[in-house]
């Protein structure tokens, strides 16, 4: 159980989706930061992704549309120009500082092309100390691969499971919001019901853990993939029909004491992203919120108008605004 009030807990993960608002994802491990610049010819140093994730996090008006940020480890410990630990700072904007509390994938034993999240062991400990440095919530990844009929195999989507749930019991010892996210990605050439089937028994399978743990679930979040065809798919789908079979899945699998839903972006471009968020919220209600938690669809025009260069910062803040605003009206039913 919490050590605090369940309604403290609970109103961090109200005010993680508040009307018209989304999560920012800026979580990037050093590789994938490093993988992002490259092209643009940015070194990854620690000075420069400091300088990077202050142009976003100092945008203004950031606070309008975004009601947290995703932090990693080493930004949670960064300071502004100006000696502000970048936790106080987005305090200071309104907006909810979180963490990043996995240490990535890796391949699940004798289970090929699947992998398990690895992270639990200190746990505990690094909880404690990121809740010290301000951090309010986190998030925790694992990742299902869809290959005909035989993955994600019950033994894949199990283990990380019962990881899903374990991360998220240890969060809220620590006082702090988990957000779980069992992300089916978009590789292959399945079609869009395959996904849906899938992504019903992911779903069922992580909340049954979770209740197994005794995860309180009105004090957290989940953040699924939308439902999508493989991008190898030779049949596509309009966003009418994504929207449709998501809110399907999610009706059949989502309690409804989970106070949001956050969708990730999963390699969708920024215009894909946003115009299906809007199709999924014109699409119908639950009894949960439907917001966002972006990474590279919120990011991306971002980054290419930044490339490095300090006197491009404005404009890479108002590429970030531009996008933000968008998802942010995306929400409007």
């Amino acid at each position: 159980m919490p050590s605090l009030p369940l309604s403290a807990l609970a109103s961090t993960a109200h005010a993680l989706v508040a009307p018209a608002k989304g999560i920012l994802a800026a979580d990037e491990s050093f590789p994938t930061i490093e993988k992002r610049f490259k092209p643009l010819g940015i070194a990854s140093t620690e000075a420069t992704r400091r300088a990077y994730r202050e142009t976003l996090f100092t945008a203004p008006e950031l606070g309008e549309f975004v009601s947290g940020v995703i932090l990693f480890d080493e930004t949670l410990r960064q300071k502004s120009r100006e000696g502000v630990p970048f936790p106080a700072l987005l305090q200071q904007l309104g907006i909810v500082p979180g963490i990043k509390v996995d240490q990535g994938v890796t391949a699940l034993a004798n289970f090929p092309d699947e992998k398990i999240t690895q992270g639990l062991d200190g746990l505990r400990e690094r909880l404690k100390t990121y809740h010290e440095l301000g951090a309010r919530f986190t998030k925790w990844r694992a990742v299902f691969t869809i290959k005909g009929n035989s993955l994600p195999s019950r033994t894949c989507i199990e283990a990380n499971a019962q990881r899903l749930a374990q991360f998220a019991a240890l969060s809220q010892e620590a006082d702090l919001v988990p957000i779980v996210e069992p992300e089916i990605l978009m590789t292959g050439d399945h079609g869009l019901e395959h996904n849906e089937d899938v992504a019903e028994v992911v779903l069922h399978t992580v909340f049954a853990a979770l209740v197994s743990h005794r995860v309180q679930l009105e004090a957290m979040l989940l953040k699924p993939a939308m439902v999508l065809p493989g991008v190898d798919c030779p049949q596509q789908a309009s966003d009418i029909e994504i929207a449709t079979h998501t809110l399907r899945c999610l009706r059949r699998t989502v309690p409804a004491a989970v106070p949001g839903i956050v969708f990730l972006s999963g390699g969708q471009t920024p215009d894909q992203a946003s115009q299906r968020l809007a199709a999924i919220n014109r699409a119908g209600e639950g009894p949960w919120a439907l917001s966002f938690s972006f990474g590279r669809a919120l990011q991306d025009p971002a980054l290419k108008a930044w490339s490095g260069k300090p006197e491009h910062v404005l404009a890479a803040q108002a590429a970030l605004l531009d996008h933000a605003r968008q998802n942010s009206a995306a929400l409007k039913r």
